[in-house]
């Protein structure tokens, strides 16, 4: 199984940056996708999922109404567009991936430890 982060950039705040996660590999029925994020000195943090069952999506409250979780099925990718970016959004993004717990909680409900795949990150920066 492999995962690809894609898309990240340097943006100024108000701007918008889509990730891309690109997914390969993968032999299992039902899964969920997930985009967490790393800040300097920070714990690693959820930010959004997508349920692969229902596509069913979830979002942690300091992104709710600023990003959206979509998936491309046909193109195995699952995204993550941000808009109205802030500073405090600058971090490292990854895409991870769980098997075992398939719903879109699981980005709030499921320790990052527990995650089954990873990608290798993607660095957003935003300034002000």
């Amino acid at each position: 199984v492999r995962l690809v982060e894609s898309g990240g950039g340097l943006v100024q705040a108000g701007g918008s940056l889509r990730l891309s996660c690109a997914v390969s590999g993968f032999t299992y029925d039902h899964y969920a996708i997930g985009w967490f994020r790393q800040a300097p000195g920070k714990e690693r943090e959820g930010v959004s999922c997508i349920s692969s069952r229902d596509l069913s999506t979830y979002y942690t409250d300091p992104v709710k109404g600023r990003f959206t979780i979509s998936s491309d099925n046909a193109k195995n990718t699952v995204y993550l567009q941000m808009n109205s970016l802030k500073p405090e959004d600058t971090a490292v993004y990854y895409c991870a991936a769980i098997t075992w717990y398939t719903a879109a909680q699981a980005i709030e409900q499921v320790g990052a430890q527990h995650w089954d795949y990873w990608g290798q990150g993607t660095q957003v920066t935003v300034s002000s």
